[in-house]
């Protein structure tokens, strides 16, 4: 069985620098042509099944590869972003904020609750039963995974554990980036 994981296409706030999180933001001109791109790169992917964060900017990336790859698209809500908080709007490099700025928040071991920011543990938990249920359902199957650098971070922990230090790490995709994880 094979993930394709994909992060969604640009938007203005990932230009800007801006955190979105679970805010629901277009994708801008950019963005779709990235989705464009991908769609000719994964067209040849042999992708059984779709499924996509139901955030607009995953939705759009996932119907414009859907143009090629011509398969059922599930919007599921275990892949929207994690929710940021208080941060959500805000550019990421004007945050002062010493716990926003260090892996604190993506340590799995500690799980720290902070200013309304989703927990990592909760993120993982949502992602990882969904991964866990798609494997026995679809076992057989490709499937690609359209969602957000956040729940893709999560995507990451469930095949590849925690780092030394507790540490769920970030792959670092680019928008419309692709990444196979196979089991």
């Amino acid at each position: 069985m094979k993930f394709y994981v994909v992060r969604h296409g640009q938007t203005d706030w990932n230009a800007k620098g801006r955190i979105q999180g679970k805010t629901d933001i277009e994708l801008n001109e950019i963005g779709i042509e990235q989705a464009k791109k991908l769609k000719e790169l994964i067209k040849d992917y042999n992708i059984d099944l779709i499924i996509s964060s139901p955030l607009k900017r995953a939705r759009k990336t996932a119907e414009v590869i859907n143009e090629a790859v011509k398969c059922n698209i599930i919007f599921e809500e275990s892949l929207k972003e994690r929710g940021y908080g208080i941060f959500e709007g805000m550019i990421r490099k004007e945050i002062n904020d010493e716990l926003i700025n260090s892996d604190i928040l993506n340590n799995y071991q500690i799980n720290k609750e902070y200013k309304e920011i989703e927990t990592i543990q909760s993120l993982c938990n949502r992602v990882w039963k969904l991964l866990d249920k798609l494997k026995q359902e679809y076992k057989d199957n490709n499937i690609l995974l359209v969602t957000h650098g956040g729940t893709i971070r999560a995507i990451n922990g469930y095949f590849n554990g925690t780092n030394e230090k507790g540490i769920v790490d970030n792959p670092g995709l680019k928008n419309c980036e692709i990444k196979l994880y196979e089991c």
